[in-house]
Formats: structure tokens, C-alpha cells, sequence
């Protein structure tokens, strides 16, 4: 152990590790409470919320969020209150970018497939096409001629006419620009009635492709949306039209929207997060 020469004395033992791990615990449990009271509308939090919050003195509570104002986690506002600063959305917005949409979402896709017994899928926007980047079937499941990679138009299909009636307003008419290629009897190449198609989309909240796409499948679909809320794909469930008859398609429309929002919220979507929110309170209501 150094000594002090000057003093003629020995400086203080480093604090112990424990004691840096739990002042570490007690600031993120200052952001947490700060992130969490700024969700619900707070302007700020007060240094004496803080303080009781952690069951410490206020000087505590400065000490531990100095080095977060400094780096601008926190900021301290005018009533000498806290809320976030910039280096939080930063540090979020970092995190949120780096979700890969495949990874999130495949559980929710395995979990759909093994309650349906039907095939999931996850698709991609690409131009006026959806392209296939994730598929899910299961022990029984009848095995269906999509593979992880195809392009299809988005004409044809219900993960299409989900993207159209929920993402960018502009996609409608590069869709209809588009010259249509049926590819079953039941493919729609009247373009006022698939106009009609995509509205009743948006009212119900997917999509449905009756045998549209492919003879003898149906599918229905939602959109997925990003930390932005964005459109950024959409999920189906398919399977044969002997199979997942007509009578069958509100149940998994309803399915199929709630695990889609699921997704979306893995991926930082506050407006799903919202939908599924007001989902549960209304069904707690009945």
C-alpha cells in the first residue's frame, strides 16, 4: 500500500466493489422511475420523489444523478426536478434500430403456428411486391409451395393488401399501377372492387386473400409497425381453404391482428402498444 509522504499518512481504501454495484442499482432505479413517470405524463420528477423512491437522503439522489446529467441520461428541469435528456432517447433510439424484425418475431410466429395448425408467415414490403423472410409450419401443418425469399405481388396476397391500407398513402397508386397478373380464378383484377378490398382492410384491421393468390389457400394478414409506427411488414396465417373454411376467418382476422401488434411491440411500437393496451381493458370490461 502507497503512502502519502506529503501528508505523512496512508490515503483511504478504495470503497468496495459492492458498493459501486449498488450505487449502479440505486441510479438505474432513479432512470427507470424517471422513464416510467415520464410514460404516464409527468413533466418532471421531484428530488424528494426520488429520494423516497429509493428510501435515501436527497443529497443520495444528487450524488447519484450527477454523472447522469452530465452525460444528459437525465436533465434537471426548472422546478429542480428531473426528466430525460437527450442521451436517453439517443441510447434508446440505438437499441430500437438494432431489433432485427426476423428475431422478434419469430416466437410470436411459432406460437400462432402451433395454435392454429395453420402455416405463418412474415413478409417485407419491396417496391409494389412482398418478399417472404420468415415461414412457420408445424407437425401436421399441410406444407404450402411459399419458401423464405419468394416475391409475390402485393395485388395478390393479404399481407399486400395489409401493407396498402396501412402504410404509406402513396403505395395505393404505384398497386394499382402495377398491370394485374391472375394467377387463380378468384385473383381480383377489378380495380375499383380491390380498392373496396383494401378499405374493408383498414376497417377490420387485416387482410384476407380468398384463394386470391393460390388455388384451394386462404390467408389473412396484419401490418406490422416499428419503433416508429411504421409500416414495416406484415404477419398471415394460411392454410387450406378445406381446412381454414370461410366461418373460420373473423377468429383468426382477430388472431392474427393481436399477434402482429405483439410484434410490433417487440419492436418499440407505442401506438400497438396502445391498441393491445385498450384490447385488454375492453375485454376485462365484459
Amino acid at each position: 500500500m502507497a503512502t502519502d509522504h506529503r501528508a505523512g499518512t496512508t490515503p483511504p481504501e478504495e470503497p468496495p466493489a459492492r458498493n459501486a454495484a449498488l450505487s449502479l442499482r440505486r441510479g438505474l432505479r432513479v432512470l427507470d422511475h424517471v422513464a416510467e413517470r415520464t410514460r404516464t405524463g409527468a413533466v418532471s420528477v421531484s428530488l424528494g420523489e426520488l429520494a423516497a423512491t429509493l428510501g435515501t437522503a436527497k443529497s443520495t439522489v444528487l450524488r447519484l444523478t450527477a454523472p447522469m446529467v452530465e452525460t444528459d441520461l437525465l436533465r434537471r428541469t426548472p422546478d429542480a426536478g428531473f426528466t430525460l435528456g437527450l442521451g436517453a432517447l439517443l441510447l434508446g433510439q440505438s437499441y430500437l434500430e438494432g431489433i432485427d424484425l426476423r428475431t422478434a418475431a419469430a416466437p410470436f410466429l411459432r406460437r400462432t403456428a402451433e395454435a392454429t395448425g395453420l402455416t405463418c408467415h412474415l413478409v417485407v414490403p419491396d417496391g409494389t411486391d412482398i418478399v417472404y423472410v420468415d415461414k412457420v409450419e408445424t407437425r401436421g401443418t399441410v406444407r404450402m409451395g411459399s419458401r423464405v425469399g419468394n416475391r409475390l405481388p402485393m395485388r395478390n396476397t393479404a399481407s399486400g393488401k395489409a401493407i396498402v391500407a396501412f402504410g404509406d398513402p402513396d403505395l395505393l397508386g404505384a398497386v394499382l399501377a402495377v398491370p394485374v397478373e391472375a394467377t387463380t380464378e378468384q385473383t381480383i383484377t377489378d380495380d375499383d372492387r380491390w380498392v373496396r378490398e383494401v378499405d374493408g382492410t383498414r376497417a377490420r384491421g387485416y387482410g384476407i386473400d380468398d384463394r386470391e393468390n393460390e388455388p384451394g389457400i386462404r390467408c389473412v394478414a396484419a401490418p406490422v409497425l416499428d419503433h416508429a409506427n411504421q409500416v414495416v411488414g406484415a404477419m398471415s396465417i394460411s392454410g387450406l381453404a378445406s381446412r381454414f373454411p370461410a366461418a373460420a376467418v373473423r377468429e383468426a382476422g382477430d388472431r392474427v391482428v393481436r399477434t402482429a401488434l405483439e410484434i410490433s411491440v417487440a419492436l418499440g411500437s407505442s401506438s400497438a402498444r396502445l391498441a393491445l393496451t385498450r384490447t385488454a381493458t375492453v375485454g376485462a370490461a365484459r
